[in-house]
């Protein structure tokens, strides 16, 4: 059953309880335990109102869901990061440092992103092979591990290496966003991505992974936080929340973003449904 929605401009869900480039961050990334079998103790969360232009606060991350699979991913040092970059985010006039890209569909890349971006991660594979990025901006590190798609429709020939799915290790966390997935990842594949805390899974069971397959996915993953994106209508949107309930409790608060801190995450895994909102008024300068 979906919680009434909160009236409110943003989420915080505060927790009570490594190709290498030049460092666009002073401040120094916690570890995260992508990699390891580590665990937070369990502990409750609360809900505190935020919005994607105040500053973040210590050992947190902010998560704001933009548009269909495009979510900022903000930390206290002042980066900005975009997911599945469109080339349009809102009418704020931010240029985030870094954007990832899938190419599945036209929604998930630009062909043109802004020159004034610095980084610029391409999802899908080239004449030089698979993509391969591990860009480590001090405070967080930017790494992928590729999937495939499917042809047009559904049909072959399958594209190897069509797809990225990003893993972001940010205040202590391991955050990952599923791209346009069509498959469930591989024993080689998992082992690579490492334990989620937070995983962003495209919902829409058709275009993508079909849902039965989508949740087997994401209860390998063992994630704390579950956000749903690219589900185009509250019915499948409905109906993925519905398949996941007995093992997730689901939030909805009507907000569109929330903040995480790494020493504690909820003490049952929960879905997070965030609403997706444009970016306005005036981007924060660096170091506000």
């Amino acid at each position: 059953m979906l919680i009434p929605r909160l009236r409110r401009a943003g989420l915080t869900l505060a927790l009570l309880a490594p190709l290498t480039a030049q460092a666009q961050s002073t401040a120094e990334r916690i570890p995260s335990h992508c990699l390891s079998l580590a665990r937070a103790a369990p502990q409750e969360a609360r809900i505190i109102p935020a919005a994607w232009t105040d500053p973040v606060r210590a050992e947190a991350v902010r998560i704001s869901y933009v548009d269909h699979s495009m979510f900022l991913l903000q930390t206290p040092g002042g980066l900005n990061m975009m997911t599945d970059y469109n080339g349009f985010h809102g009418n704020s006039g931010l240029i985030p440092d870094v954007v990832t890209m899938n190419h599945a569909h036209s929604s998930h890349w630009a062909p043109a992103p802004d020159p004034a971006i610095p980084h610029v991660l391409q999802g899908w594979a080239d004449a030089q092979g698979p993509a391969q990025h591990a860009l480590d901006l001090g405070e967080v590190l930017v790494r992928n591990v590729p999937t495939d798609i499917r042809g047009r429709l559904g049909t072959a020939p399958v594209e190897e290496d069509g797809n990225s799915i990003f893993i972001f290790e940010m205040a202590g966390l391991c955050i990952g966003h599923l791209g346009h997935l069509h498959h469930i990842p591989d024993a080689e594949q998992l082992a690579a991505i490492g334990r989620l805390d937070v995983v962003m899974a495209p919902v829409d069971g058709g275009m993508t992974l079909d849902l039965p397959s989508m949740i087997e996915t994401l209860q390998r993953f063992r994630a704390s936080v579950v956000i749903p994106m690219h589900w185009f209508s509250e019915a499948s949107l409905q109906r993925f929340t519905s398949g996941m309930e007995d093992q997730f409790d689901i939030v909805r608060a009507g907000m569109s973003d929330l903040t995480l801190t790494r020493h504690s995450l909820p003490g049952r895994p929960t879905v997070m449904v965030l609403e997706p909102a444009w970016l306005t008024g005036p981007a924060p300068s660096p170091g506000d």
